[in-house]
């Protein structure tokens, strides 16, 4: 097949309307667990890789741990707890960062280094 019939098929295909009541499936992450998010979901959605990479860059260039954006904060928020009430790890799919990201088949490396579960440490309530 030629390269430039496998496109008209492709466009053919994207442009036939999907069943009446059917969607394409998205991921339903669980809600975090605070007031609200450091940021506004739709801005969370697009731009919490880019948020990650510039606090990452703070702290590793500039000293500057914690922040509006840290890993840490996120997690204490978004911890998805199993049956036994402990955070699942990062390879369980009901994990918060797996649950979009296991999906959109991309694979991230923060938990190669960092804890896929929020740390017990005193003064903190979860």
């Amino acid at each position: 097949m030629s390269f430039r019939l496998g496109v008209w098929l492709l466009l053919a295909l994207l442009a036939l309307p999907a069943a009446a009541g059917e969607r394409v499936p998205v991921p339903q992450p669980q809600r975090g667990q605070g007031e609200a998010c450091v940021a506004d979901t739709e801005y969370m959605r697009r731009f919490h890789g880019d948020e990650l990479k510039r606090q990452r860059d703070q702290t590793l260039r500039l000293g500057i741990r914690g922040g509006k954006f840290a890993l840490s904060g996120c997690l204490d928020c978004h911890a998805v707890r199993g049956a036994d009430a402990k955070p699942v790890d990062y390879d369980d799919p009901r994990h918060f960062c797996q649950s979009c990201h296991g999906f959109a088949a991309v694979r991230i490396d923060c938990f190669d280094c960092h804890s896929a579960k929020p740390e017990q440490t005193a003064g903190r309530s979860k």
